[in-house]
């Protein structure tokens, strides 16, 4: 499936993002739809919880690749009543890049009421700078 999906890095105003994106969910072809989520730290944990109602458990995939988590479901529901059948489906994708410190060994994923909720460990951040000693060199020319 080679479909195109956006990467993003969550800002300080996620919710403004969402509602500046909302005009253009109609213009996504081959019925996308936008996908809802938040993010948070707790206990230790990464915790990135996505809105998919009337999405069957058996239809979410969940990928993590370098940093990168996709998740994308789809939904079909029918309705039917004594005059008509109405019929929803449509497919979400979206791709979050991951905090440096998720541990991508330590996941855990779970599904109910139309919340999908993703858990991963988070690792201690490794000092990343070093410190250089400078050596003196007494005498030298250039």
């Amino acid at each position: 499936m080679s479909m195109l999906t956006r990467r993003e890095q969550r800002g300080l105003f996620p919710e403004l993002l969402d509602l500046l994106d909302a005009p253009f969910a109609t213009m996504r072809s081959q019925g996308q739809q936008a996908m809802r989520f938040e993010d948070y730290v707790k206990g230790g944990r990464y915790i990135l919880r996505a809105e998919l109602p009337g999405v069957n458990p058996e239809n979410i995939e969940i990928d993590l690749n370098n940093g990168i988590l996709t998740i994308h479901a789809e939904r079909q529901e029918e309705e039917k009543d004594q005059q008509r059948t109405e019929f929803r489906y449509g497919s979400f994708t979206r791709s979050i890049t991951l905090p440096p410190t998720v541990d991508e060994k330590d996941v855990k994923a779970g599904y109910d009421q139309g919340i999908l909720e993703v858990s991963m460990k988070l690792a201690r951040p490794e000092e990343k700078s070093k410190r250089i000693p400078v050596e003196a060199h007494h005498g030298r020319s250039r």
